[in-house]
């Protein structure tokens, strides 16, 4: 199923290197998830919601590999769950290595 089939409200912007018609919404969730909650408005996240679920996002939010820190804090806080567990925690809490010469 396409984005198009299923005619959800995408905010136009969100989908900008790939063509929205081509997205398949059931093959590509990790994708869709991480879009959205990167990138979304309000009407997005109501959008994958509905199609979704609140458990199936979440399982699929704490195997994603990156997420930006307020979309940690949003999906950590909205589904009861410790940003701790999230796979994309250890990558944002990763020292920065500095170069020395």
């Amino acid at each position: 199923m396409t984005v198009q089939e299923s005619k959800l409200p995408f905010s136009g912007y969100l989908f900008w290197d790939v063509k929205p018609d081509e997205i398949d919404l059931d093959q590509q969730q990790a994708y869709v998830v991480e879009r959205v909650l990167d990138y979304g408005s309000w009407v997005d996240w109501l959008s994958i919601c509905n199609y979704y679920g609140l458990k199936k996002i979440k399982e699929i939010a704490l195997e994603l590999r990156s997420l930006e820190r307020t979309s940690l804090s949003f999906i950590a806080t909205i589904t009861g769950t410790p940003e701790n567990q999230f796979r994309c925690y250890k990558q944002l809490h990763s020292p920065n290595v500095h170069w020395y010469f």
